[in-house]
């Protein structure tokens, strides 16, 4: 198996905050990295910043550009447009490991609160779009603020990754062991999803309680 400091990181979404982020660490860890963009110029002025703050080879292009360029690609992507920017994308992700994000919430008075999804969760919307792609679920958890500070060099965190391919899972761990502090930790099968995304709406909660910028650490493992 290709490790993952040899493969191509597309970031579809690349210029919001959590995408961003993202980009920033992989980018940091010296990944090669493409920013995604529904606007090519836009994804290319987001990928200058992301170099100018860590390094490293990132480029920017728009959706289809960034997908065909990539080896395994993160949907960091608006819930609003997840399903109609995964259709488009069929052909560039097929053979692909694609990692949803996703976290489907409604803010009201009250505050955060999980969406329902016919699916049962953004990452089997995702499955159901994408038959061709290797579809799994990760990085729900991480503080795009942390993400984006490099003078934070230890982040402190456990990724929960979930999936039914257990070389693309594998794959997907390693992904995440490469910003320092972060462990990828196996979640169960993607029709697990739900609950992990649902649960960004429990810390979004803690942390505006504490003004934190909390995450999740597994004991025992």
């Amino acid at each position: 198996m290709t490790g993952v400091r040899e493969m191509t990181v597309g970031v579809l979404g690349g210029t919001g905050a959590q995408g961003r982020g993202l980009a920033i660490r992989w980018a940091k860890a010296g990944l090669k990295v493409v920013i995604g963009s529904r606007n090519a110029e836009r994804a290319q002025q987001a990928a200058d910043e992301i170099k100018e703050i860590a390094g490293g080879d990132v480029t920017g292009a728009d959706n289809a550009g960034c997908a065909a360029a990539s080896d395994l690609v993160l949907a960091a992507l608006p819930w609003e447009g997840h399903a109609d920017t995964l259709k488009s994308l069929q052909t560039e992700l097929a053979g692909k490991i694609v990692i949803d994000c996703v976290n489907p919430l409604g803010f009201d008075k009250k505050g955060p609160y999980a969406l329902p999804v016919e699916e049962g969760s953004a990452a089997q919307q995702a499955e159901q779009i994408l038959p061709d792609s290797r579809v799994t679920a990760a990085f729900h958890h991480v503080s795009a603020v942390t993400l984006a500070d490099l003078a934070v060099d230890h982040v402190d965190l456990d990724v929960l990754v979930l999936g039914d391919d257990r070389e693309a899972t594998d794959t997907v761990r390693e992904l995440a062991d490469v910003i320092p502090g972060v462990r990828g930790i196996y979640g169960g099968r993607l029709r697990n999803a739900h609950q992990v995304e649902a649960f960004t709406a429990n810390l979004i909660a803690i942390n505006r309680r504490y003004k934190a910028h909390a995450g999740l650490r597994i004991t025992d493992v």
